[in-house]
């Protein structure tokens, strides 16, 4: 089945910031996996392990009902640490993390690929199409592989696929209020973000009264919570923007703790 042109993309652009990632840690001895990463009692090995255990979790979503309600009573048994105790779990066990993150990989875009177009799957917040869901698998990998970089000592070079992952960071403009218990803005903002092509990306109307500009390196950085805001170079005009750029976050779940600054 040939999927939709927009989602065919998303899932072009998950699969190579995947491939990034595998390709930086496929050589790794056992000491490589066990190198702390800027997350708190994460090491690479726990890193990638989450990735492996999401994209597994998100195909029983997408294909197997039985399978998906036995992760949902887990999750609601331990809403607060069921998703760090089940990475960190498989980062401690599996023999070979590398090729289970590979298969899972390989089956979530195939059942992603043959998703119905129209229909949404189930999710641990409001149900998913498939551009959705492989927009925030997206979005995982490249913050992790972040993670994985810095821990490794390896320079990250931003591409235009972070473009998905700005996006998906002004999507969830009003939810990041919301899990702050915050009223969201009535009114939309201006936004306008140099990407890595130079190019410039924009949401909201060109006469909005607040803006932020900057780049979507730095954005993107923000909203999945791998950099303080000080040490961006996003300005923000108007108090509701300020006050984004404090609580922004792309992730579902409870608030992140985010990076102190540099």
């Amino acid at each position: 089945m040939t999927p939709p042109k927009v989602l065919a993309q998303v899932l072009a652009d998950l699969a190579e910031e995947g491939d990034r990632l595998e390709q930086l840690v496929a050589g790794l001895d056992d000491d490589g996996w066990r190198t702390p990463t800027p997350a708190p009692g994460w090491d690479v090995a726990a890193q990638v392990a989450h990735l492996a255990w999401t994209d597994e979790v998100a195909l029983k979503a997408a294909t197997d009902k039985e399978a998906w309600d036995a992760a949902v009573l887990a999750a609601i048994a331990d809403p607060e640490g069921f998703v760090d105790r089940e990475a960190l779990a498989i980062a401690a066990s599996e023999p070979d993390l590398l090729a289970r993150w590979r298969r899972s990989r390989a089956g979530l875009r195939a059942a992603l690929t043959a998703y119905p177009a129209g229909e949404r799957m189930p999710w641990f917040g409001p149900p998913m199409s498939a551009t959705s869901m492989a927009t925030a698998r997206l979005m995982e990998t490249w913050a992790h592989s972040l993670d994985v970089h810095a821990a490794l000592g390896a320079p990250v070079r931003d591409t235009d696929r972070i473009r998905h992952v700005a996006h998906l960071g002004v999507r969830t403009r009003n939810f990041a209020f919301a899990v702050h218990g915050m009223d969201a803005p009535a009114e939309e903002f201006r936004i306008d973000l140099v990407a890595p092509s130079e190019d410039v990306w924009s949401w909201g109307p060109e006469d909005a009264a607040q803006t932020l500009t900057g780049s979507a390196g730095d954005f993107c950085r923000l909203v999945t919570q791998r950099v303080h805001r000080a040490d961006t170079d996003l300005v923000a005009t108007g108090p509701d923007v300020d006050r984004w750029l404090d609580i922004a976050q792309a992730f579902a779940g409870r608030p992140g703790t985010g990076r102190p600054p540099r």
